[in-house]
């Protein structure tokens, strides 16, 4: 019998488009057919699809059925980008902030389209490298999304992919590099208009160190922020990201 990963009842609907910014055809998969929409990143350098096979999608079910959340998912290009040993460091973080651009310029309008309104706002989330996408997102548009719930995340490339090297494209793409610069309307809707968890456990492969440094950036920003450290049995897997994300979007009120 095949394994049902999602509610046959849930609203589930596959699009996508050829990216002229990125040349690559990006799917995305929506959820849910009202509610706050939450654009949810993959781990890694895994697909659109990754967060459903592993059941985190099922462990939102019910805000999702309730028409509290309506969820996006979309794909990675990190396979293309930092996870490409190939690819030098400047054009990887060329290629980052391609993806930037596609998610700001064509994710963005397209989730504003499907839920009908030329404002919203969507939260972002995701998972160990999705939570810095997730992040990366939120921090450099809060005008299209409206919070992040980022888990066993980081913060700050420059730690593992980038060697050394610095342009432009990195530092607009590095959130420990500009997040601590940011003033007038984005920090203005940082500290007024927006809602930021991030968690971590600490448990085997977690690193919340990363999640601290990072919530003191926020605090020396006077950005408001939930800092959530579960404890030391919480694994950098699966099993707690399906508690970490209905538990905050639950906190949430949705």
């Amino acid at each position: 019998m095949p394994i049902q990963y999602v509610d046959p009842a849930l609203p589930r609907r596959i699009f996508g488009w050829r990216s002229p910014r990125l040349g690559l055809e990006m799917p995305i998969v929506t959820y849910g057919h009202a509610g706050t929409p939450l654009l949810l990143f993959p781990t890694a350098a895994a697909d659109f699809l990754e967060n459903e096979r592993f059941f985190l999608v099922k462990s939102i079910e019910d805000s999702l059925l309730a028409g509290r959340v309506r969820l996006f998912s979309i794909d990675s290009i990190n396979a293309y980008a930092w996870m490409d040993r190939d690819v030098p460091i400047r054009e990887k973080a060329r290629r980052q902030a391609l993806y930037s651009g596609y998610i700001e310029e064509e994710v963005g309008p397209y989730i504003r389209h499907v839920v009908g309104d030329a404002s919203a706002r969507s939260l972002t989330t995701g998972a160990s490298f999705g939570a810095f996408h997730a992040a990366n997102a939120f921090f450099r548009r809060p005008d299209l999304f409206s919070g992040t719930i980022a888990m066993s995340g980081f913060y700050d490339l420059s730690r593992s992919y980038l060697d050394g090297y610095h342009d432009d494209n990195v530092y607009f793409n590095n959130p420990a590099y500009y997040v601590p610069n940011l003033s007038g309307h984005y920090l203005d809707l940082l500290q007024r208009e927006s809602r930021i968890v991030i968690v971590t456990g600490q448990g085997a492969y977690e690193a919340p160190h990363n999640s601290r440094s990072f919530s003191e950036i926020l605090r020396n920003k006077a950005i408001p922020h939930v800092l959530d450290i579960w404890g030391h049995d919480v694994r950098h897997d699966w099993p707690w990201w399906r508690k970490m994300l209905p538990h905050h979007l639950h906190g949430m009120g949705l």
